[in-house]
């Protein structure tokens, strides 16, 4: 999706020794502070949506990362580094993530970033990194054209900016995997595709559309909703008569649980399955009648039932965040500390200091990062994306999302 504040690795560089300024945030790690005996200090930031109606999933993208933080200075990870956070709040409004970009681009010292959670807003993003050679490692953008360039859905793959990474599956992946159990699992033919008109929305719901029509499945009936309206009423009205047995929403859980809470009071009892972005709680909670039965799909298996998750959740337990790491709160942790081993690897290959030329220095080594991670094995292709393929399918059961079926999906 998103699917979603950015990494300042503050760095000076004196007279025979590296020195760092730290920037300060209310954000910063609680392991933070300069580090004992002339150390150098590195500030990871978060770009996400800190306020709004997406703060749900930004908040557990900025925490997550800052336990990461935490972990890699309780552990050492990188002899003589002390790594801090910044986070800064793009509001899921394009036009702030490249004002966030450019500000971080604009210090010399900052070397990798972490986000955003909106494809939309990387889209704004992606140009202002690159120019400055300046690595960025997304937990939940899913658009396949941020990797693979406008022409991947004609078979012409060619990575647009190098400096681009993400932990998250395509919506390439997402959309042919929600398909497939619409059509084959829950035995749905007649599906109403609607979206948001968003760069995420409208991407999913075109792929999702072409695979369920492969499987022989019947599109009755399209439509768009506009993010942060309300009323839906003439959408679900139109569902309602077209006959569909199913909806398919491309959009985030805002507009989600009220077009799902609307299509049902028309009494049309039938299921809206969406992708990532409408997997969150808000998304049961934003509709007044029953939703049982709604489904949706996101990236990767139930961190509650990955082996390799069990500390993670833990942590973040004891870390006492009073907002849950969420729906990318794994491939978060992941994403921060993706980065955080590419500085490792910089370092220990400079002598144990942080060059000059870090963020392209950086930037090469996150394409070799390789290391069990929350979410699984974390490491990049040659377009950046994340080797992970696994996907779950979960569904509304007694006003919670339950997941229903998790499988690795091979395209």
């Amino acid at each position: 999706m998103r699917h979603r504040s950015l990494l300042i690795l503050t760095s000076v560089l004196t007279t025979g020794a590296l020195t760092l300024t730290a920037c300060g945030s209310r954000d910063e790690g609680k392991g933070g502070g300069d580090s004992a005996g002339g150390g150098t200090t590195v500030v990871i930031g978060v770009d996400a949506p800190l306020t709004g109606s997406l703060s749900a999933l930004g908040q557990g993208i900025k925490n997550s990362v800052d336990l990461a933080v935490q972990t890699a200075n309780k552990n050492k990870e990188v002899p003589g580094v002390t790594f801090k956070i910044e986070a800064l709040d793009d509001q899921a409004v394009p036009a702030s993530g490249q004002a966030n970009a450019t500000k971080l681009v604009g210090n010399k010292d900052v070397v990798g970033v972490v986000g955003p959670l909106n494809s939309g807003v990387s889209q704004q993003m992606q140009g202002v990194f690159a120019a400055a050679n300046l690595a960025q490692v997304s937990p939940a953008n899913t658009n396949p054209s941020l990797s693979q360039g406008d022409n991947w859905g004609k078979g012409e793959f060619k990575r647009p900016f190098k400096t681009y990474f993400r932990t998250a599956a395509t919506d390439v992946v997402q959309g042919k995997f929600a398909a497939q159990y619409l059509f084959k699992d829950a035995g749905k033919k007649k599906v109403y595709v609607v979206d948001d008109k968003q760069t995420y929305g409208a991407g999913l719901a075109a792929i999702f559309t072409d695979e369920f029509k492969r499987l022989g499945g019947q599109v009755v009936g399209t439509d768009h909703v506009t993010v942060k309206e309300t009323d839906f009423s003439s959408t679900a009205d139109k569902v309602k008569s077209s006959g569909a047995d199913s909806v398919y929403f491309g959009g985030q859980y805002p507009e989600g649980g009220l077009l799902s809470d609307q299509i049902k009071k028309t009494g049309a009892k039938i299921p809206v399955m969406g992708g990532d972005g409408i997997y969150d709680p808000a998304f049961i909670s934003a509709s007044g009648e029953a939703n049982e039965g709604d489904l949706a799909t996101s990236i990767g298996y139930p961190v509650e039932k990955l082996p390799t998750a069990k500390k993670f959740i833990e942590d973040y337990k004891a870390a006492g965040y009073k907002d849950p790491y969420a729906a990318y709160g794994g491939y978060s942790y992941d994403a921060g500390w993706a980065i955080i081993q590419a500085v490792k690897a910089v370092v220990a290959a400079n002598g144990g200091k942080v060059p000059t030329d870090a963020r392209a220095k950086v930037t090469e080594a996150l394409g070799k990062v390789s290391f069990d991670g929350v979410t699984g094995k974390v490491s990049f292709d040659e377009y950046g994306d994340t080797t992970n393929k696994q996907l779950t399918v979960y569904k509304v059961e007694g006003g919670k999302w339950i997941d229903v079926k998790s499988d690795t999906f091979n395209q």
